[in-house]
């Protein structure tokens, strides 16, 4: 009877420990900060590095994740969603510009907020955007010149 009575007792310490392991996990990694979120697109030539579930940032702060990221048959482009804080007011002119976190650091998506007096509502698109920069483009162009002096 006392094995039984260790063996519920040790049971149970470990449930508590996954369970606050999963509870912080999810506090520090923000992955339920969809709630009060909407979503908003943008259609990129390239999204190279971006996958569903990068961060997005504004001004270095992550306020976001990649949800979705789709070919558009018709432009042949990187068609992504993302979600943003619904309070943040986004202009129309705001850009959205794939970033990297260094030379050999990972990719991101940064929102860079604009001045216009409209501003985007849930679902929709901005327009402004800047595609990844290819590092191995650029050392080829480097390596090979472009004949310029």
């Amino acid at each position: 009877m006392a094995n039984n009575t260790t063996e519920t007792l040790i049971g149970g310490a470990v449930l508590a420990v996954a369970l606050g392991f999963l509870v912080y996990l999810n506090q520090s990694t923000g992955v339920s900060a969809t709630a009060g979120a909407h979503e908003l697109k943008a259609s990129f030539r390239s999204v190279e590095g971006i996958t569903v579930g990068t961060d997005v940032r504004m001004a270095g702060v992550k306020i976001g994740t990649v949800t979705g990221i789709d070919l558009d048959t018709r432009t042949y482009r990187a068609m992504t969603r993302f979600t943003v804080p619904s309070d943040l007011e986004l202009s129309t002119d705001s850009q959205a510009l794939i970033s990297s976190e260094g030379l050999l650091g990972g990719a991101f998506l940064e929102v860079v907020p604009g001045g216009a007096p409209d501003n985007l509502g849930p679902g929709e698109e901005i327009v402004d955007t800047q595609s990844a920069v290819s590092l191995v483009t650029l050392l080829l162009k480097f390596v090979g010149g472009s004949g310029e002096k």
